[in-house]
């Protein structure tokens, strides 16, 4: 018996479903077979372009030390061609990269830093934000002589020369490495005033001056950056040619010549002025001491008589005053023959435009540290009661 016609196109239709679905698979796998294969080929190029074009960068966080210096200024980019060029990183891009993620390297400020070669870019944005990678910081405060000074408590206040010591020390293959006060006095007495940067202005006087008191106050109080690993004249030379540059923007050269004076002989002023003055009282001390210049007599500055002593005193002692030397101003008159300390920027001030007065004396009378001043000595004698009475002395 043979199929009907509908049996035979039911059987028809079932074929070609089935050639179909064969069709569809075979399609399937062909394009799943594709896609394995486009994925391999994009993994690879992946590979291939990120190995190319990633940005080079060391890994970990180095070794040895580097002195590197930010200058006042430096961009990012800049920082990061300074490490890149110092062998701290691999490259400009991996610092500035790593620096992106970290707001805190705008507070980045100018000076020298320890830091390693071959630090990964991360390491060296997390180094260079470490107070402690910051090296080569000087902080000179105003009143503050080139020697260490003693209080009669036992207390030592170290002077220009220990600070600068201190501020050279750094690391070198874990050895702490710094110029030594005895190097820098050497320095300091033994090389030609002009070729260690002392300024034009001052070479007369410190030609004169006792080589280990020559450069007494002519280092100006505030915060220098000192290069570690250099030698104690450079330091010396560079912090002398910091120092004039202030000293001039501070007024001291030009307004000396505008009183008819020389600088050095303001700067010597000045230094007493900041030894004996608080600032509100420094115009009328600089005052008393031209009214006394003026008259011929002596100083009688306590701050004077101190500055030689190995132990020194708010108030000295009749056997200190007693002792003869160019600084006993009870002995002799005029000057002492250097600045005997770093003054600052209002000490100066008041030695170029003292305060107008008939003073002649004055003495600390409040326990704030501020000064009473007479113009005669029966006065003077008045506020020196005074002043015991208030337990200013």
């Amino acid at each position: 018996m043979y199929p009907s016609r509908q049996e035979q196109l039911a059987s028809r239709r079932a074929g070609q479903r089935s050639r179909t679905q064969k069709r569809r698979r075979r399609n399937l796998v062909v394009l799943l077979a594709a896609l394995l294969l486009l994925g391999a080929v994009a993994g690879g190029g992946y590979y291939v372009f990120s190995s190319l074009f990633s940005t080079p960068d060391f890994e970990g966080s180095g070794t040895g030390d580097v002195i590197v210096q930010v200058h006042d200024g430096d961009s990012t980019t800049q920082i990061g061609g300074t490490l890149a060029q110092r062998g701290v990183v691999a490259g400009v891009q991996a610092f500035t990269e790593a620096a992106a993620q970290d707001d805190r390297i705008r507070s980045v400020q100018p000076g020298y830093y320890q830091l390693r070669s071959r630090m990964s870019g991360e390491s060296a944005v997390e180094l260079l934000l470490d107070p402690k990678a910051r090296v080569g910081q000087l902080e000179i405060r105003g009143g503050v002589q080139l020697d260490d000074t003693r209080a009669p408590d036992g207390t030592v206040a170290p002077g220009v020369l220990t600070l600068i010591s201190k501020a050279t020390c750094f690391t070198q293959d874990g050895a702490q490495q710094c110029v030594s006060v005895d190097a820098l006095r050497a320095a300091m007495t033994g090389t030609d005033p002009a070729a260690l940067g002392v300024p034009a202005w001052a070479l007369e006087e410190v030609a004169k001056a006792e080589p280990a008191r020559r450069l007494e106050g002519l280092l100006m109080p505030g915060r220098y950056n000192v290069e570690p690993g250099t030698s104690a004249v450079d330091v010396l030379r560079g912090l002398l040619t910091t120092s004039d540059a202030r000293l001039e923007a501070s007024g001291l050269v030009a307004g000396a010549q505008s009183i008819g004076s020389n600088p050095y002989t303001v700067l010597t002023i000045a230094s007493l002025v900041e030894k004996e003055a608080i600032t509100p009282d420094m115009p009328k001390v600089a005052r008393v001491i031209y009214n006394r210049l003026g008259a011929g007599q002596r100083l009688e500055l306590d701050s004077m008589v101190n500055y030689p002593l190995d132990l020194q005193a708010l108030r000295t002692t009749a056997d200190d005053r007693a002792r003869p030397g160019p600084y006993n101003s009870y002995v002799v008159a005029g000057l002492p023959p250097t600045p005997i300390s770093a003054p600052g920027i209002d000490a100066i001030k008041a030695a170029l435009t003292p305060a107008p007065g008939p003073w002649f004396f004055f003495v600390r009378c409040q326990t704030n540290g501020s000064s009473c001043f007479a113009a005669t000595f029966a006065e003077h004698s008045a506020n020196v009661a005074e002043a015991r009475r208030n337990g200013a002395f």
